[in-house]
């Protein structure tokens, strides 16, 4: 019977005494292999070969359904299991292989070179001995790779430098590739020298970065792992290794001016990605200098290049990324045999091992974006800002020891139209997207506002989702540099100027809808400060009504502030800020339900497209649509109504109930505020007592604006004068005034002009929401001279430390 050896990479063996091993990543990615290979019988195993070399691999699942090992095509081969082999006839790898003593298990694994130095060198001998050994053996195949100078000296000088080299290759006790663990250091039978293990979540062990590709032959005396390359001494730091290597001067020059070298100094598990003296020169010198100027920028700079982990490229199957000492990861991976960095190849040098670590020489200096200036934080799609703002010397206005946020759109964003605009006009546009503070993602929250150079204010808008400021809402991509951050938006920045009264009265398009606004007595809800979100039909979703309709639809207010007020919500909702695909229910101020949702970048309501959406106001948003929404589920009792909105709704059924009535809706859901400023009006009020057919009216001053009207109180005529004083703005709050017919003489004057000095002055209130007048019996209680039932409150304060708003009515 002729048995067939079949010699594979990275494996294990099944021994008796062995069964127990542990479950570590070397023994999982077997055990796959195994799984993937059970259709070709036992002890079968499945691995990948990269196309055109030797490197064959029991594959991660990512490379396994890729198809591909480092970018690279390869094909799938199956083969005996480590520690099996073939017998003739017979299905699988059913036959075990024989043991024998390390000497002879080198001629089994193939390691021929090494058992032929073995022999010339007089290692045989403690190879067939007694003892207990592990063998990183060199494949036949890394001794050619060797350096051919250190090759020939070692085969010059066999009884020494071969003898120690091997040496240097063993451990005086056997550990199988389940006693490798990462990190671990070994002691080698050579001056103690030491070698690095490392072993990865992939699978692949290392020894000084030699990957093992032939593992855990067990023999007598021992066990033996097949290596990819010649081990050679390791004995200096990575710190020792810059001091004395010429083509890293520059790198040692920020290192040391960072404060850096130390650390590579010290004892751990480092990888160095060290960009040599030309990368450095390769730099715009001014961006250099910058850097090396300053002390954190620098700092950065250099530890961007320090992972805190040991890599070595033969472990690199695939990308990855990587945290760095600086703070923020890079990528690493590999294309075919040569290693990359953030996906370009750079890597001139690989694997160069010390005693805390591995270095791999760059032509590229890794700039980390803490390092950079907020207007170099730009990448390929931001392109268009970042020119605009150095052509129209914005960025150079931009100091490197300020504060800013860059809202920066994609370039996509910038329209032909919008390039060829005048550039003081083009310069307005992008000032509203510089912040003069340095404001993070993680910082930003619903209802925020943001001041620009320019002046303008930015209101931020929060959802599930999305971020959004004004009517451009963000994409992934957010950076912080050193002065500050850049926030990537996907539309140009249009901040509001008008209201949405504003808005409709300055479009001809929403005549129509405007008009009946104003029939419902629905402006001041438009007009004053709040946050809505309003879906405007067009003039064409009006076609058919004539002004008899529109005279019907008018004198039924209730049905016509139902129907407009199912085009209200409360809440500001851009249509980017929805969830793609996902149907979004906003409650209507009307009381019915709006179901939203963007389907390829264009927002349906109630499945009608919104023509134009994102209309910012400063007191909510606009969406323009071109047919009049209507609840489905709310009845109509009128048949005029009925034949009326049959006119304008087509797309869907309205429901007919005879009799049926709208509700009514009192405006008491809009309830204007005066929180945000206040202004105290100190001071005594002053009276003066009038005859019959007199009004006097007293004005405060600080432009306040006045309303009068008569009252009737005890069948008398009372003028009523409303009244509001503040910095913002004028909230109508009232004061009174009134008439009183006297009988006559001055001292029935004084009695009543002291009375009321006495009284009126402890009268006091806060003019809050909708400026409350006082109630009659409050006025005739006054007017007889009885206590005021309201006295003064003391000042409070609102958010931000300004004091609420306190005025004082005054009674002449």
């Amino acid at each position: 019977m002729k048995i067939f050896f079949l010699f594979t990479f990275s494996t294990f063996f099944w021994s008796p005494f062995e069964q127990a091993a542990a479950s570590v990543h070397y023994d999982k990615i077997l055990t796959h292999s195994r799984i993937r290979a059970r259709d070709q019988g036992q002890n079968v195993c499945a691995l990948q070969q990269v196309m055109g070399t030797k490197k064959k691999y029991f594959s991660t699942c990512r490379n396994w359904y890729q198809g591909a090992i480092c970018g690279k095509k390869a094909t799938v081969l199956y083969e005996c299991c480590p520690g099996y082999m073939k017998m003739d006839g017979m299905r699988g790898c059913p036959a075990v292989a024989p043991i024998d003593h390390v000497y002879g298990t080198l001629g089994i694994v193939g390691a021929t070179s090494t058992q032929h130095y073995s022999d010339i060198s007089k290692l045989r001998g403690e190879l067939e001995g007694r003892g207990s050994f592990t063998f990183f053996a060199p494949s036949s195949e890394a001794w050619e790779q060797l350096n051919s100078e250190i090759h020939r000296n070692l085969i010059d000088n066999v009884n020494i430098e071969l003898y120690s080299a091997l040496h240097h290759h063993m451990v005086n006790k056997r550990m199988l590739t389940k006693d490798l663990k990462n990190g671990m250091t070994l002691v080698s039978m050579y001056n103690d020298q030491k070698l690095l293990i490392n072993h990865y979540p992939n699978g692949v062990v290392t020894v000084n970065c030699a990957r093992v590709i032939y593992g855990n032959q067990i023999a007598t005396n021992g066990v033996v792992h097949v290596i990819d390359r010649v081990l050679t001494a390791v004995g200096n730091t990575i710190q020792d290794f810059i001091e004395v290597e010429d083509d890293l001067s520059s790198l040692r020059a920020a290192a040391i001016t960072s404060d850096v070298l130390d650390i590579l100094g010290k004892p751990g598990h480092y990888t160095l990605f060290a960009p040599t003296n030309e990368a450095f020169e390769r730099l715009p010198r001014g961006l250099l200098e910058r850097i090396m100027g300053d002390k954190v920028a620098s700092e950065a700079l250099v530890k961007f290049h320090i992972l805190n982990t040991l890599q070595c490229s033969e472990a690199i199957t695939g990308g990855a990324a990587y945290e760095t000492l600086e703070g923020n990861t890079v990528e690493v991976g590999c294309d075919g045999e040569s290693l990359t960095v953030n996906g370009v190849k750079m890597v001139k040098r690989k694997d160069i091992v010390t005693s805390n670590g591995v270095i791999h020489l760059i032509d590229e200096v890794l700039i980390p974006d803490s390092a950079k200036q907020v207007t170099e934080l730009g990448g390929a799609q931001q392109t268009t800002f970042t020119d605009l703002m150095i052509q129209l010397g914005l960025a150079s206005s931009l100091r490197p020891e300020g504060q800013y946020t860059l809202l920066v759109p994609l370039n996509g964003a910038f329209s032909d139209d919008t390039l060829r605009m005048d550039q003081r006009r083009l310069k307005t546009i992008l000032q509203n997207h510089i912040i003069n503070v340095k404001v993070g993602l993680n910082e930003l929250y619903n209802g925020q506002e943001l001041e620009t150079i320019g002046g303008k204010l930015l209101r931020v808008f929060l959802y599930r989702t999305a971020v959004c400021i004004e009517n451009s809402c963000m994409v992934r991509g957010s950076k912080e540099g050193r002065n500050g951050f850049i926030h990537i938006l996907r539309q140009i920045i249009n901040p509001a100027e008008k209201t949405l009264h504003e808005m409709l009265r300055n479009d001809k398009r929403f005549s129509v809808f405007l008009s009946l606004v104003k029939a419902a007595d629905l402006d001041d809800v438009l007009s004053q400060p709040g946050k809505w979100t309003l879906f405007v039909p067009t003039n064409d979703a009006f076609k058919g009504l004539t002004d008899d309709d529109k005279d019907i639809l008018i004198r039924d207010k209730n049905a016509l502030r139902n129907i407009l007020l199912y085009h209200l919500t409360q809440g500001v909702f851009i249509g980017s800020g929805f969830e793609p695909g996902v149907t979004n229910i906003l409650k209507t101020i009307q009381g019915g339900k709006l179901y939203l949702k963007t389907v390829n970048d264009t927002l349906l309501i109630n499945e009608l497209k919104s023509r134009e959406s994102d209309l910012m106001a400063t007191n909510g948003v606009i969406h323009v649509i071109d047919k009049l929404l209507y609840p489905a589920d709310l009845p109509v009792g009128n048949d005029q109504l009925l034949t009326i909105l049959k006119k304008l709704i087509k797309y869907i059924q309205i429901k007919f109930v005879r009799g049926s009535a709208f509700k009514e809706i009192p405006l008491t859901f809009y309830n204007p505020s005066i929180t945000q400023l206040t202004k105290l009006i100190e001071g005594e009020p002053e009276f003066k007592i009038v005859r019959e057919g007199e009004t006097i009216t007293k004005v405060i001053h600080g432009e306040p604006i006045i309303k009068t009207y008569t009252k009737i109180i005890d069948g008398r005529p009372v003028e009523v004068t409303e009244k509001k004083v503040t910095e913002e703005r004028i909230i109508q709050g009232p004061e009174i005034k009134y008439t009183r017919i006297t009988a006559g003489g001055s001292d029935n004057e004084e009695k009543l002009k002291k009375l009321l000095e006495d009284e009126v002055t402890k009268v006091t209130k806060f003019i809050e929401g909708d400026g409350h007048l006082l109630e009659d019996e409050e006025i005739k209680r006054l007017l007889q001279g009885e206590a005021p039932v309201r006295k003064e409150q003391p000042t409070r304060r609102t958010q931000g430390g300004t004091a609420r708003r306190r005025t004082r009515l005054a009674y002449p």
